[in-house]
């Protein structure tokens, strides 16, 4: 109790009699979604939006599947030998499981060098951890770097569709590797009891002959710097028989709100309307989520393993990104976790090097060669300390990136995204319906690549 008699009303006691100004719900999980921002989206007024291509005969490298029961127990998932190009599509597990059975663990030291260029393939490795360099020698004899392969990579199967193969680069080391090894012998005496697996092999070989351009699509006919009246080839463009086609997906909840609130409780702000707006956020939020890292559709899975490459060092730098820019054409944005973005300009400081920026919707945005670098909190990091970045070329008419909805839903509240009302329950509860449908579809594969396992701890000063 105060000792010395007031004079006027506290404050404590004056505040029963005023108006509390308050802020609207707030919620931290928001965040930039910038995916979303910057995707063009397509009116997919069927539900399903197909991607025709051109027919390709080169086949897709994929990751071998390891299984780690213990450190000398690595074993090779079966199935998955079927991402080896010359095995895809092959179904008898069977033999499968038998050629899984022939390899055998390895231990590489770091530096150590594994294949030499030129050599003969007499092995098929698959690597079940760590990070191997692939070196080569340049026209005027310096060495060349020309990549990295690491965890489900796999080098040497040339040698169950060639009898003559050799190493075309040498593969060395960069850090303590544990590499599944099966020999040719091995292989041959497999192939030798299964027709089945020599029919495959054979068909694959003959597919490996045919015309192709760069991008392994079928080659056209065409003849050019011809003088005269020569006769002409004719030609065709051919399409994939089983085209992608892309459904799409949906995130739902049901909002509960209770009569009595929404009668009683609505000035200043409307209950129902501020229970809805968060609900949104949420739901947008899993929906970004969804759209990098659903193993259907997510563009973190649905990137061609022919446009993923690894740091060649552990943390991102300057050199990667380019690597990563430059394997397509017209890339529009990079896409990166907060940690990997300051990962990557710490080593620019290391080199003295200072990203540019730009404005995008009145966000000053940072850039690399002119490529505004997004954050995005949904890209997931690993235990380990490592992230992705993606690079992506967007839009129908270039042939990129476009995410998937469709407008004009019933009871539509934004595009894609409908609120219907269910009903009032026996305990006076209203119930609301709120559902987002949306994919994301890659028309073709360069338009998106990722740096993969980049390294985002930050190091010693």
């Amino acid at each position: 109790m105060p000792t010395e008699p007031r004079l006027s009303l506290e404050t404590q006691a004056a505040r029963n009699l005023a108006t509390t100004t308050k802020t609207r719900p707030q919620m931290r999980a928001i965040t930039s979604r910038w995916l979303l921002r910057r995707l063009p989206w397509v009116d997919v007024a069927g539900g399903t939006y197909r991607v025709n291509r051109r027919l390709t005969h080169a086949v897709g490298r994929g990751r071998v599947g390891i299984t780690h029961t213990g450190a000398d127990d690595v074993r090779i998932i079966p199935e998955t030998l079927t991402e080896i190009p010359v095995l895809r599509g092959f179904g008898d597990d069977g033999v499968l499981a038998t050629i899984a059975a022939t390899f055998r663990q390895r231990e590489v030291r770091a530096g150590e060098v594994v294949v030499e260029a030129g050599a003969p393939v007499t092995e098929i490795y698959v690597i079940a951890h760590g990070r191997l360099d692939r070196l080569s020698t340049g026209p005027y004899g310096d060495a060349q770097h020309r990549g990295v392969i690491a965890d489900g990579d796999q080098f040497g199967d040339e040698l169950l569709s060639q009898d003559d193969a050799r190493w075309p680069c040498t593969i060395r080391a960069a850090t303590p590797v544990t590499l599944m090894v099966s020999r040719r012998t091995d292989l041959r005496r497999i192939s030798g009891r299964s027709a089945a697996l020599r029919e495959h092999v054979e068909r694959y070989a003959e597919g490996a002959r045919r015309p192709v351009n760069r991008r392994g699509e079928a080659a056209l006919d065409i003849s050019a710097g011809h003088t005269g009246e020569p006769a002409l080839g004719g030609t065709f463009v051919d399409y994939e028989l089983r085209p992608r086609e892309y459904e799409l997906s949906v995130s739902q909840t049901i909002l509960r709100v209770h009569t009595r609130v929404a009668d009683l409780y609505n000035e200043p702000m409307n209950q129902l309307r501020e229970q809805l707006r968060l609900t949104v956020h949420e739901i947008r939020e899993r929906q970004e989520w969804e759209l990098l890292n659903n193993r259907e559709f997510g563009l973190l899975h649905a990137a061609d393993y022919g446009q993923r490459i690894r740091p060649r060092s552990g943390p991102p730098t300057p050199d990667d990104l380019d690597d990563l820019i430059s394997m397509r054409r017209r890339t529009r944005l990079l896409l990166a976790h907060p940690s990997a973005i300051a990962a990557f300009f710490r080593e620019c400081n290391r080199r003295g090097l200072v990203p540019g920026s730009t404005d995008v919707d009145g966000h000053v945005v940072s850039t690399w060669r002119g490529v505004p670098i997004f954050p995005c909190h949904n890209i997931p990091v690993t235990g380990h300390g490592t992230s992705s970045i993606l690079a992506m070329r967007t839009g129908e008419d270039d042939q990129g990136v476009v995410g998937l909805h469709q407008v004009g839903i019933p009871d539509e509240h934004e595009p894609g995204l409908n609120v219907r009302f269910m009903g009032i329950d026996s305990q006076a509860v209203m119930s609301y319906l709120v559902s987002a449908y949306y994919s994301v579809a890659v028309l073709v594969p360069d338009a998106v690549g990722v740096l993969e396992d980049a390294d985002i701890a930050a190091g010693p000063a």
